[in-house]
């Protein structure tokens, strides 16, 4: 079947490759469906091309938008139809209405109507890379369906593909219309003709058993077909998952943006007493009632009142503020109602990144989704949800609860045990239990992410069996070959079937000290939510991905191709896994995805081990014997530094050096200080309490004014300045190129160097951000249970972390500056205390959130990666550059970001050091 579908589609943007297959194995949910292959439709002809292959090879189509369904409804056993990555954009805009290519993520139509002061109402947490095709196939809700509804109540039409090749537009359809329609020849007169005997025949049970409660989201939308709700099939389609139809074009409503907000927040003493104020809640209209719990991590910040769970309420309006103080008086509740937008999205970013945080308890212990999306009418929610807590105790579970409380709607993670025989037993035993619970309180299975093949299964115990009946005759009228998603909703899969986790460990150099030393736990920190996959929103993860929007190029592609790795049956090579290789070539190591991955996925340490055994006895990249061993060459070059430099100003000379080292044609190769800082400095420092200034390869061979600067500054706060007198080093540049062997030796004679220093109390202040970072993070991957590494960690300081509260004799600069944040700063240092101390120096400090400048250490400068480089560095980072007054000083403490900057602008960077020495007033 593979081969006729891979014959039938060349010529397509179709992939049959293991790694390709590999990356499509998953979703976001617990289970694992290696695909036939995948196609990358460009517009509708292409989709319809796909299917015809399919339908011609007997294959079946598996629609996926960005593949976040968590309940395993975007993976499956056929052709993997991807229309997220080019099949995409917002087609018409008029009045309030929106014509959208499927692909389309969200953010991107709300980008599109926001000026005409508009949105589509539906806004899932993943609004920044989940489609609306995704959205129409599991009828998304979001936050706000309080006030806008799910994602049925906002689509007006729909143009579909059937699997035998029929083209269809649906919609609302009067009785007339229908009549006629049935009356046409071929397949879409059977199909209105059967969809008018279903609904006829049964008005009754469909009336009685298909609430109008708007969380009902599991099983088919058929309540849409009744006279009284216009016999409107694309609704009826909506929550299909892919089972019916493949979506070629959506036309869908927007809403009116509101102007004025308000989110009062309220604690509570438990999730149960949260969940019992709903009711009061709701009858003051607010937009949303959100819950939080204080096991999600984040949760209990300086911006949320007393409490260990909260309900965050949006209200809107002129009036909504003396609406959200006359609520919090009638609750009686501890409060604070935050009118500040920042404040606002703070809160906001623990609640979307819920689906991720819960994935790893305070404890951290594993937690899954399975159960993570039942629903019941607001008014039983206390109840049930008092029910279900004793449900999970009996079953020896735990997990955090949060979500839409508004409609009854809880998401949570359990720690399920899916790694054994009697833990998915138990998992299955304790899912039986729990859809009998929400079916009892007049609940859903499922209230928005659908029901995949996490609750297919157990859809009986929500419906009769003559409702079920109904349910497998009209997936019948669209697909009665059972090609289209097969397995999910009707003639379902086990809900224990198909799970992709897996208990295999390997042995690995690093320690992985927050996965038990456990590299098979560490690449299931990936769930599949894809925020990696943001190509418009802040933070850094992830560059590559927003530079070449590939799947394989996203952390979520990479963790996943290493989970196959593992895993051995697609990626069947191990650690020698070419597919592996060339998904991580791409990966900057720029630690983004360590902080803004919301379970911590740490792609640099994984990229640097799996470099380790990839080549380990083989012959490396030209570049890892050039850029890996820097420290040593810049050692050399310090013996005769004017002839080095002359040496590569000349052409020849300069490009034979780069062909040799495996460097970037386009790159200029920097220049050599005449002196580096450990040869030129003052020996005899001034000052009282002594700090080792730790003399990083950068700044000490290529910009020692660096170093110098920050010695006058140290010194001026009262530090004496201490250097060690032998050559140490971090070990940066061969930590980023996997050779972790070399790494671990220069770091052991390092510590063994520093180790007086420590034990006297001293603490090391870094000037370069990736080496200090190295220092405070990955030295416990490097050297687990050392004692003099886990006291160099502690004792570790940046620049401005040591004098942002020192007693400095500092003038006022008066400036404005804009300052890139080393990507490995953000990910483990932070930068509050940087804007301290640019504050008390007068500089007025703009932060860019500007992602990574693209250079990246040696990833930048290596063969094959200049255009990759300059793309991420264009993202952000240089228009913002650009944009900036001529007199507005450029700060970057990062060598490697001042060297992008300075090769691809016309502006120069300088360190903070250097402009905090400028600041000091002289005697």
């Amino acid at each position: 079947m593979r081969d006729t579908l891979h014959e039938l589609l060349a010529g397509q943007d179709a992939a049959f490759d293991a790694g390709t297959l590999a990356l499509y194995t998953t979703d976001a949910s617990n289970y694992r469906h290696p695909p036939l292959g995948v196609v990358l439709p460009r517009t509708a002809e292409d989709v319809v091309a796909a299917v015809a292959a399919c339908r011609e090879a007997g294959a079946p189509v598996i629609a996926r938008g960005g593949g976040t369904s968590i309940a395993g409804n975007a993976c499956g056993p056929g052709l993997v139809i991807d229309t997220s990555r080019h099949f995409r954009g917002v087609h018409e805009l008029d009045g309030r209405i929106a014509r959208v290519a499927p692909g389309t993520v969200l953010d991107d139509l709300q980008t599109v109507a926001a000026p005409h002061g508009l949105r589509f109402g539906p806004d899932p947490s993943t609004h920044s890379r989940c489609t609306i095709g995704g959205m129409i196939g599991n009828n998304a809700c979001g936050s706000h369906s309080v006030a806008w509804g799910r994602t049925a109540d906002n689509l007006e039409s729909m143009e579909v593909l059937l699997y035998d090749g029929t083209r269809m537009t649906v919609g609302a359809t009067s009785r007339s219309e229908v009549d006629r329609r049935a009356g046409l020849p071929g397949t879409e007169g059977r199909v209105f003709r059967e969809l008018r005997e279903l609904v006829d025949g049964n008005l009754a049970l469909l009336r009685n058993e298909l609430s109008a409660w708007g969380r009902r989201v599991s099983g088919y939308g058929l309540e849409h077909l009744l006279p009284e709700n216009g016999f409107n099939v694309a609704r009826a389609l909506v929550g299909s998952e892919g089972t019916c139809v493949t979506v070629l074009e959506a036309t869908v409503g927007l809403v009116d943006l509101p102007r004025h907000r308000v989110l009062a927040v309220f604690g509570f003493g438990s999730d149960i007493d949260a969940a019992d104020a709903v009711p009061a809640i709701l009858a003051r209209n607010p937009l949303t009632v959100e819950g939080i719990d204080i096991g999600l991590p984040g949760a209990g910040g300086s911006d949320l009142p007393d409490g260990r769970a909260w309900l965050m309420v949006e209200l809107a309006g002129e009036d909504a503020r003396p609406r959200a103080e006359e609520l919090a008086r009638e609750l009686h509740r501890p409060h604070v109602v935050l009118t500040d937008p920042a404040a606002q999205r703070r809160l906001w970013r623990i609640r979307e990144e819920g689906a991720g945080l819960a994935t790893r308890m305070s404890d951290g212990a594993e937690a899954w989704p399975g159960w993570e999306d039942a629903a019941v009418p607001p008014e039983r929610l206390g109840s049930y949800l008092r029910e279900l807590k004793q449900l999970l105790a009996r079953y020896g579970r735990k997990t955090v609860v949060y979500g839409h409380f508004g409609e009854g709607c809880l998401h949570m993670r359990i720690d399920f045990d899916l790694l054994t025989k009697p833990g998915v037993a138990n998992f299955r035993s304790f899912m039986v239990e729990a859809a009998d619970l929400v079916a009892a309180h007049g609940g859903s299975l499922s209230g928005e992410h659908g029901d995949g093949q996490a609750r297919s299964e157990l859809l009986p115990r929500m419906y009769s069996a003559d409702m079920m009946a109904l349910f497998e005759r009209f997936k019948g009228i669209f697909d009665p070959e059972n090609r289209m998603n097969p397995g999910i909703m009707v003639k379902p899969r086990p809900v224990d079937a198909d799970l992709r986790l897996r208990a295999a460990n390997i042995p690995v150099m690093l320690g992985y000290p927050h996965d038990h030393g456990n590299f098979g736990e560490a690449m299931r920190r990936c769930v599949g939510v894809g925020k990696c996959r943001n190509t418009d929103g802040g933070g850094v993860m992830c560059p590559s991905y927003r530079a070449t929007r590939e799947e394989k190029h996203s952390t979520r592609g990479r963790a996943h191709l290493l989970a196959e790795m593992i895993n051995g049956e697609l990626i069947t090579d191990g650690w020698r896994s070419e597919e592996v290789r060339d998904a991580l070539d791409l990966c900057l190591s720029c630690k983004g995805c360590l902080s803004d991955c919301p379970v911590d996925v740490d792609m640099a340490t994984y990229k640097a081990e799996f470099q380790y055994h990839h080549y380990r006895g083989r012959l490396r990249p030209l570049s890892h014997y050039s850029m890996g061993w820097l420290p040593l060459w810049l050692r050399f070059s310090a013996l005769a530094p004017r002839l080095a430099n002359a040496a590569l100003r000349r052409p020849r000379i300069a490009a034979l050096v780069k062909r040799l080292g495996g460097i970037a044609a386009e790159r200029e190769l920097p220049t050599f200080a005449r002196k580096p800082y450990t040869r030129s400095r003052k020996r005899n420092s001034r000052g009282g309490k002594p700090v080792v200034l730790w003399p990083d390869t950068f700044n000490n061979y290529l910009t020692p004014q660096v170093l110098h600067a920050a010695t006058e500054v140290l010194e001026a706060a009262g530090y004496r300045v201490v250097v060690p007198e032998e050559n140490v080093c971090c070990g940066l540049t061969w930590v980023s190129t996997g050779q972790l062997g070399a790494a671990k030796r220069v770091l052991a004679r390092t510590l063994s160097v520093l180790k007086p220093y420590l034990d006297a109390g001293y603490e090391v202040v870094g000037l370069e951000p990736s080496c200090t970072a190295l220092f405070r993070g990955d030295l416990g991957h490097l050297m687990p249970g050392d004692e003099t590494a886990s006291l160099l960690a502690q004792r570790t300081r940046t620049f401005a972390e040591l004098l942002a509260d020192a007693e400095l004799p500092l003038r006022d600069l008066d400036i404005d500056a804009i300052t890139q944040v080393h990507c490995h700063q953000h990910a483990e240092l932070g930068f509050a205390a940087d804007e301290r101390l640019m504050a008390g120096a007068g500089i007025r400090n703009s932060t860019m959130d500007s992602g990574c400048c693209g250079l990246a250490g040696n990833f930048g400068f290596e063969h094959g990666h200049y255009d990759v480089s300059a793309a991420v560095a264009e993202d952000r980072m240089l228009p913002a550059i650009r944009a900036a007054a001529p007199d507005t000083v450029v700060i970057s403490d990062g060598f490697s970001c001042r060297t992008q900057i300075a090769q691809q602008s016309e502006r120069t960077a300088v360190h903070l050091a250097e402009l905090i020495r400028d600041a000091l007033q002289r005697p």
